[in-house]
C-alpha cells in the first residue's frame, strides 16, 4: 500500500477473518505460564518481515511472553473498527491518524502518559511524535517519523545542465528557481522545451516537477513557508482564503497549465487512477523532479535509482512537513497491560528494527537527529546517500512542522466533505485557485473544531 493510501476505507469482504484472526481479545490464548501477546500492523512485504523479527527479538528479550503478528495489509481501517466494535482488539498496534484520535476519546486506547518516565526511548521523542488526547492524555505516538523532500534524477539532471536541488535548508531554490529549473527540464517527444516556440504539451516525453495538489503533507510546508497556515490560533477559523495561501495554490496549479512542467490529472497513470512510484518515474525519466515522502528511499534503492535528495523549495523561511505516518497505541481491552505497553516501547526502536537502516522508516528520538554516535547508527550506511543528514536529519530537526492530520480536529471529515474536492477542482485547471478557496473557506470553518492538545513531556 502506498503511505498516502493507508487510511482509505475499501470494502467490507474479509472482515470476518480479521475478526477471527484476533480470537477471544487481546492478550488471550497462549501456552500454559506463558503470555500471548497480539500485534496488529499494516505495511508491505518487506515491513512484514521486519516487523516480524522485531516481535522475535522482543520475545527472545522477555521470556515468557509470546507475540502473535496479526499482519492485515488491506481494509486496515474497516477491519479495526470491526474488532473494536467485537471487543476483540489486539494488544498493540497500528492505528490511522483520524482513527487513534476518536478510539482513544471512546476510552478504546490506553493512556500512556503514566509509561512516560519508566521507558527512557518514550520521554526522549521529537515533541511532534506524541498524540495528545487532553491534559496528560498521550494515546500513542506516530509509529515513525516521515518527511517531505525534493527526489530527482541525476542523469535527467546532468543531461539538462541543471544543478542538482540543494541539500540544506539556507541554500534552498526559491520557487521562482524551481520554475526556472523544470523547464529546462520539461522536454516534448522532439526535445522542446515549454518556452520554446513548437513544443507539444500533448506529447510530453518528461516533465520537469511533480508535486500533488490533493495531499496535505506535499502543500503544507509550502504554505507554512509563505506566511500562511491552514487555520488561526484558535484553529476554528480556516485561512486558506489569504492571499499567501491563495498564491501557493495557484503555483502549483500554474505549474500544470501555464508552464506546462507538471503533469495534469491522468497524464502519468498508465491504467485508470494508477500512478507509477516516485522510484519508477525517476528512474523512466518520465519525471526529473517529485516531491514525496522520505519512505521512497527503500523503493530507491530497491530499485537501484540514480536518484539525490534536495530540501523543498522556499518562499520565505524554510519548511517541510514531516510525522507523516500512521499511530502506534496500546489498547485498553489488553489483559496484559503492562507487558503490552513494553512491547509498545519496544516495537519501532531503531536497535530493533531494521527498517530505519534499511531507509522505509526515520526514528522518534531527539538523538537520532542529535547525537552524532545515534545519527551515524541509523544512517551510516549505503541505504543513505551522502547528502541525507542536511537534507533529512536536519532538516527534519530544524525546519519541520507536523502534518496536519495530526493536528486538526475533525480533519478526515473535512477533508473528504471539502478540502479534498476543492483541491481536485484546482488540479483541474477549471477554475482558478482564488475563486475555489474563497468558496470553500467558510464551510472549512463551519467545521473546525481547533487544534489538538499539546503538551511538553
Amino acid at each position: 500500500m502506498k503511505r498516502r493510501d493507508l487510511f482509505r476505507i475499501g470494502g467490507l469482504a474479509a472482515l470476518g477473518a480479521a475478526a477471527a484472526a484476533c480470537g477471544g481479545g487481546g492478550g488471550g490464548g497462549g501456552s500454559k505460564g506463558s503470555t500471548q501477546l497480539q500485534f496488529m500492523y499494516w505495511g508491505s512485504t518487506f515491513e512484514k518481515a521486519a516487523v516480524e523479527k522485531m516481535l522475535r527479538q522482543y520475545e527472545q528479550k522477555n521470556a515468557g511472553v509470546k507475540v502473535k503478528p496479526l499482519f492485515t495489509p488491506d481494509e486496515y481501517d474497516v477491519k479495526l473498527n470491526t474488532l473494536v466494535a467485537s471487543g476483540r482488539v489486539p494488544d498493540v498496534g497500528y492505528v490511522p491518524m483520524s482513527m487513534s484520535y476518536r478510539l482513544a476519546e471512546q476510552g478504546t486506547l490506553v493512556n500512556l502518559f503514566p509509561y512516560v518516565k519508566k521507558y527512557p526511548q518514550l520521554a526522549g521523542c521529537l515533541p511532534d511524535a506524541y498524540l495528545w488526547y487532553g491534559h496528560d492524555k498521550l494515546h500513542g505516538l506516530a509509529t515513525a517519523n516521515e518527511v517531505m523532500l525534493l527526489w530527482y534524477a541525476k542523469d535527467a539532471l546532468s543531461e539538462a545542465g541543471v544543478a542538482p536541488p540543494p541539500a540544506d535548508a539556507a541554500s534552498a531554490w526559491t520557487w521562482d528557481q524551481l520554475v526556472q529549473n523544470a523547464y529546462k527540464l520539461t522536454v516534448d517527444q522532439n526535445g522542446k522545451h515549454p518556452d520554446e516556440s513548437g513544443f507539444d504539451p500533448q506529447q510530453i516525453r518528461q516533465f520537469g516537477i511533480s508535486s500533488s495538489i490533493t495531499y496535505g503533507a506535499a502543500w503544507y510546508g509550502f504554505l507554512r513557508s509563505n506566511g500562511g497556515d491552514f487555520a488561526d490560533e484558535s484553529g476554528k477559523r480556516c485561512l486558506l482564503d489569504i492571499p499567501e495561501a491563495i498564491k501557493v495554490f495557484q503555483n502549483l496549479q500554474d505549474l500544470i497549465y501555464k508552464h506546462r512542467v507538471m503533469p495534469g490529472p491522468g497524464q502519468l497513470a498508465a491504467t485508470g487512477d494508477d500512478v507509477p512510484g516516485t522510484n519508477v518515474l525517476l528512474k523512466t525519466k518520465r519525471v526529473a523532479m517529485v516531491v514525496d515522502g522520505h519512505w521512497s528511499l527503500l523503493d530507491m534503492n530497491q530499485s537501484k535509482v540514480g536518484y539525490g535528495i534536495g530540501v523543498l523549495p522556499t518562499y520565505g523561511e524554510p519548511f517541510t512537513t514531516t510525522q507523516v505516518a500512521g499511530a502506534s497505541a496500546v489498547f485498553a481491552g489488553s489483559k496484559h497491560v503492562e507487558e503490552a505497553v513494553e512491547l509498545f516501547a519496544f516495537h519501532n526502536d531503531p536497535r530493533y528494527v531494521d527498517l530505519f537502516q534499511q531507509g522505509l522508516w526515520m526514528p522518534q528520538e531527539k538523538k537520532y537527529y542529535e547525537d552524532q554516535a545515534s545519527v551515524d547508527a541509523w544512517t551510516k550506511n549505503a541505504a543513505h546517500p551522502p547528502e541525507f543528514r542536511t537534507a533529512v536529519v536536519d532538516y527534519t530537526r530544524q525546519h519541520g512542522v507536523p502534518d496536519l492530520r495530526n493536528r486538526v480536529k475533525n480533519m478526515s471529515a473535512i477533508s473528504s466533505d471539502v478540502l479534498t474536492p476543492a483541491l481536485q477542482e484546482i488540479e483541474s485547471g477549471k477554475r482558478p485557485a482564488a475563486d475555489v478557496l474563497k468558496e470553500a473557506t467558510p464551510k472549512i470553518t463551519a467545521m473546525l473544531q481547533g487544534w489538538q492538545h499539546t503538551q511538553a513531556i
